[in-house]
């Protein structure tokens, strides 16, 4: 039998290259996964609203880790960025916000597919994402769609217009979202659709009562009225994305006749660095030390009072399942819809 001998440096240069591969595939699996999310979420023969949780990145993110919040809606889409419309088929559904500073307005609709990855097509996004990439798909999505919100500053590829719209597009690059589904109809999804497209839409943002989490609170009670509350104790009256899903999850737990699921779109693979955990107000204190110690030394019995109160009404757990692969159940698949949703109550807990 003869043998072979690869020389050393071959040898390692075929194991790179293994690995390269590797990554490779692994990294187009998770979009393949991600597509199918996508597909799933909306094929479903019924209306749904989904919350989504968004976790803090960045210098912000370091000192306010409460995130971002918005809401997807399945069957409503976006003729523009200020008015919205049911959707045609193929149509993937649009996701809402309320942002600070753009262009004076107080919520801003942008389809799914561009909300997560700065993209129209489903064949365009990219398996593994540097700072750089992400610059340039954020503007030459914003040069085709957004010209009216954030104009350009000259002809110039290179010449990316300040300010804040770069968080309307491209969320997915910069942090993972968890997904909290409840079904909907398609009447209410008309109603909001009218009463949107008929209020003035002006910004009124303010951080502590017209922020984000609040515009989802009031979406979200449209479909299910009180169903979505503040939490004065372990928010200090603040609307935050945590309470928002607590709430929305409680809501469902009390009405097992609803439709709830949950789902988990990853952070894209890459350069850019990992976002972080979202926390609520006093939960964010609780494990912060630059916060908790200096606090603990002027007055213990604060500190004791306010671990208590996390313990009794604060705490909630994202499901334990592998995030990547909790996916939302397909509506033609009774037998994993239940499942799913069975799941979801349990895994998604105070």
């Amino acid at each position: 039998m003869v043998q072979l001998t690869i020389p050393m440096h071959d040898r390692e240069r075929l194991l790179r290259a293994k690995k390269m591969t590797a990554i490779f595939n692994c990294c187009a699996s998770r979009v393949l996964l991600i597509l199918w999310v996508l597909a799933t979420v909306a094929s479903r023969a019924h209306a749904d609203a989904a919350l989504l949780m968004e976790e803090p990145y960045g210098e912000f993110g370091f000192f306010s880790p409460t995130g971002h919040s918005a809401v997807y809606l399945n069957h409503v889409c976006a003729e523009s960025p200020v008015k919205l419309r049911i959707c045609g088929p193929g149509e993937y559904g649009v996701v809402l916000s309320r942002y600070h500073r753009i262009d004076g307005l107080d919520w801003i609709a942008i389809p799914l597919m561009a909300y997560l990855y700065a993209v129209d097509q489903e064949e365009d996004i990219p398996a593994t994402a540097d700072a750089r990439l992400e610059s340039r798909l954020r503007d030459e999505y914003r040069r085709k769609h957004l010209q009216l919100i954030a104009p350009d500053v000259s002809e110039r590829p290179g010449d990316i217009p300040k300010g804040n719209w770069p968080q309307l597009i491209g969320a997915s690059y910069d942090r993972k979202i968890y997904g909290f589904q409840i079904e909907t109809t398609l009447q209410e999804d008309q109603q909001l659709i009218a009463l949107l497209n008929q209020r003035r839409n002006s910004s009124h943002f303010n951080f502590f009562f017209h922020n984000c989490a609040d515009f989802s609170r009031t979406l979200l009670d449209h479909y299910y009225p009180h169903a979505v509350r503040r939490n004065f104790f372990v928010d200090f009256g603040l609307t935050t994305p945590k309470q928002d899903a607590r709430s929305l999850t409680k809501y469902a737990k009390r009405h097992r006749d609803l439709t709830f699921s949950t789902f988990v779109i990853p952070q894209v693979s890459g350069t850019i660095p990992r976002s972080k955990p979202t926390d609520g107000v006093l939960e964010s204190l609780i494990k912060s030390k630059k916060y908790v110690v200096p606090l603990a030394l002027l007055s213990p019995e604060v500190v004791a009072g306010m671990v208590t109160v996390y313990m009794i009404d604060g705490r909630f757990h994202i499901p334990p399942a592998d995030p990547e692969l909790t996916l939302p159940p397909a509506a033609e698949n009774t037998a994993i819809a239940a499942d799913s949703a069975g799941s979801a109550l349990s895994g998604a807990s105070e």
